[in-house]
């Protein structure tokens, strides 16, 4: 084997295929409907997406070029075009459906509000005129940084509407970070919220706030809206801070779009890099709405019936593409959610798809971890007979997770879309498609008509199948990142290498695909671990662990080792109470043979550390690089403040 390959170890065999009835009735029905739309894509790859974007997309003024290549790899889709993203998501819908309900919103403490199109598009008119009252306009930033309620996707469209370029960030997100956004993005207005509840806690928002825009640099916010949620006690600073229901008072509720070019930044959002400095990913508007809603039709089946939820926070791509604005633009009914997935207990997410009769269901990996850990058959005590598609996002999902939700959750009727996608991608890439694929455990299947991927070697050769290797994209896609903001020259190095002439974009994680053409995610390339000369998958020996009875969660980095080049250490949630002393030891044993056995010798973990939990984002997003450190027994320098939990650093420093 040469050093370019990966090797893929895990064999996952079972085939799911949809019901008759499924793939009768679905929007791409069938497996030559698919291929009927792959092949109108390889043979007019330009016609096919100007096919799509005329037939979605509500044109202000139509567009005449559609790809523009020639300053690549900045990319231009439909450059001539004039659209507006909040039109195309509320006032399509006025005549059709004003009274549909838009959003369920139920908050932590099980409160549902609803709100219909009609209401949900006056709302944003009286905030977008309340800002325009401010002198926001078309390219100023706007930073938000809100709780999940209606009232953060009325401030996200309420930007689009007027044409400025909005930044969300994260409610977990410390002042330090959000100071580092406001200066990167050059923010002229902050929109947060007195707090926010999770759990059953109450989380302060606006101090954060005061916070970073006394750190220095900020003299540019000039208006601070912060939202009643919680009714605590803040300092407001006059005139700079603004109380929301304040600024809206006496504003029209409607107010005309601003017509913008497709290439317009809808929105920045920050994602972390490899070095300690956030990238700013820009998003364009006409490409980036074009996929959200042909992905809510192909990938989610979108039906006018469907009640759809998606549980991601706003402050991660997923809700901007799935909340904020795919099933918008659609004209869906969705649910969104304040609190977390086990309380008041571990039922909540089967209660609240039973209250609301949710027949889409879009989570995380982690999510569904956490939840059979918290009670596997918790499920079954709730009517989930709405359900008829499951969607899983973030993470590659093990076989054995996937199982479980399968059967458990979907009582073995409902396709599950494993969708492969990046905050780049700025919707799903690499997924299912739930009328035409046979669904294979832990694998996303194939690329979406119109995706151009391939699995490359380290020269930049495509590896033949059944091989693993890096992941690439060989052809621009409309949702695309459009550069890293203020920093072309960082957009180029990072996504487009010179190892690979510049040519493909590199999605920096590492994949198999299969001899059918199945594509299985095998974690980041910087998850690919070096053992005595074999590169292995992280999220396969994570599978591995996960498959164990005794395993309710794992992750695995790599460590130096004199020995083997890199060591495999292995971060352990059990089923039971964490162990110690002999117990431990005795446990680790017996895992590490079950790894030789499901693997081989080669992937057994060197170090076992077992914790109550893994160290986790407030959105369930495990710190991989916190762990790294910890098994290099680095000191933590990183900051900790997004950590749900930041006691279970010291728990797993601990090797059994």
């Amino acid at each position: 084997m040469t050093s370019a390959t990966i090797e893929s170890v895990l064999q996952e065999d079972r085939l799911f295929q949809p019901s008759p009835e499924f793939v009768k009735q679905a929007n791409v029905s069938g497996m030559a409907a698919y291929q009927a739309l792959c092949d109108e894509a390889e043979r007019d790859f330009e016609g096919f997406w100007a096919r799509m974007a005329r037939e979605q997309l509500l044109w202000h003024k139509p567009f005449a070029k559609v790809l523009d290549e020639s300053n690549a790899p900045f990319f231009k889709w439909f450059e001539d075009g004039e659209l507006n993203a909040s039109y195309n998501c509320l006032d399509r819908h006025l005549k059709t459906q004003p009274g549909k309900t838009a959003i369920i919103f139920e908050a932590d403490d099980g409160k549902v509000t609803r709100i219909t199109y009609k209401q949900l598009y006056h709302k944003v008119c009286q905030l977008a005129n309340a800002l325009k009252a401010h002198g926001v306009g078309k390219g100023d930033r706007v930073l938000i940084y809100m709780p999940m309620s209606i009232e953060v996707v009325t401030a996200m469209q309420a930007c689009a509407r007027i044409g400025a370029t909005h930044s969300v960030v994260f409610g977990g997100f410390s002042a330090k970070s959000l100071h580092e956004r406001i200066l990167d993005a050059g923010a002229t207005e902050v929109i947060t919220a007195d707090g926010q509840f999770r759990g059953g806690k109450e989380i302060p928002l606006k101090p954060a706030v005061d916070e970073a825009l006394s750190m220095g640099g900020c003299e540019g916010v000039k208006n601070v809206i912060v939202y009643k949620r919680t009714g605590s006690e803040v300092g407001m600073r006059s005139p700079r801070d603004k109380w929301w229901h304040d600024v809206i008072r006496g504003q029209a509720d409607s107010c005309e779009p601003e017509w913008v070019g497709a290439e317009h930044p809808l929105f920045i959002l920050y994602t972390s890099g490899s070095t300690g400095k956030p990238k700013g990913v820009q998003h364009s508007t006409g490409g980036y709405l074009l996929q959200t809603m042909l992905t809510m039709r192909w990938v989610f089946d979108y039906k006018p019936t469907d009640v759809f939820w998606c549980t991601a926070d706003v402050g991660w791509v997923t809700g901007h593409s799935y909340i904020s604005y795919g099933p918008l633009a659609v004209g869906a009914t969705e649910v969104m959610f304040e609190g977390v997935p086990t309380y008041p207990d571990a039922g909540r997410f089967w209660k609240v798809i039973q209250n609301h009769k949710v027949s889409v269901f879009y989570t995380a990996p982690t999510a569904i971890r956490s939840l059979i850990k918290a009670g596997a058959d918790q499920p079954k005590k709730y009517d989930l007979s709405s359900l008829r598609i499951l969607g899983t996002v973030g993470e590659p999902i093990n076989p054995e997770a996937w199982m479980w939700y399968y059967r458990t959750v979907g009582n073995e009727r409902c396709p599950i879309v494993d969708t492969w996608w990046q905050t780049e991608t700025g919707s799903h890439m690499i997924t299912p498609l739930p009328g035409v694929h046979a669904a294979k455990p832990g694998s996303c299947t194939q690329p979406l008509p119109g995706i151009m991927t391939a699995i490359v070697d380290e020269t930049g050769q495509e590896v033949e199948k059944g091989k693993g290797g890096i992941l690439v994209i060989k052809r621009p896609w409309p949702a695309m990142i459009r550069t890293i903001w203020g920093d072309p020259e960082r957009y180029k190095n990072s996504y487009y290498p010179q190892d690979f002439g510049g040519k493909y974009y590199l999605a920096g994680d590492g994949a198999s695909r299969d001899l059918n053409g199945y594509y299985t995610i095998m974690g980041r390339i910087d998850d690919v671990l070096n053992v005595a000369g074999h590169r292995l998958g992280t999220m396969e020996i994570e599978s591995a662990l996960v498959a164990n009875p005794l395993v309710a969660e794992a992750a695995v980095v790599g460590r130096p080792d004199e020995m083997t080049g890199e060591a495999v250490c292995a971060f352990v949630v059990l089923k039971q109470s964490r162990p110690s002393g002999s117990e431990a030891h005795k446990i680790a044993g017996g895992l590490r043979d079950w790894v030789a056995k499901e693997i081989g010798p080669i992937a057994k973990p060197k170090d076992i550390r077992f914790g109550d939990n893994l160290p986790k984002t407030r959105s369930g997003k495990i710190m991989r690089r916190l762990l790294r450190s910890i098994a290099r027994g680095e000191e933590i320098t990183q900051d900790v403040s997004t950590l749900e939990n930041p006691a279970i650093l010291e728990q797993i420093k601990q090797v059994a």
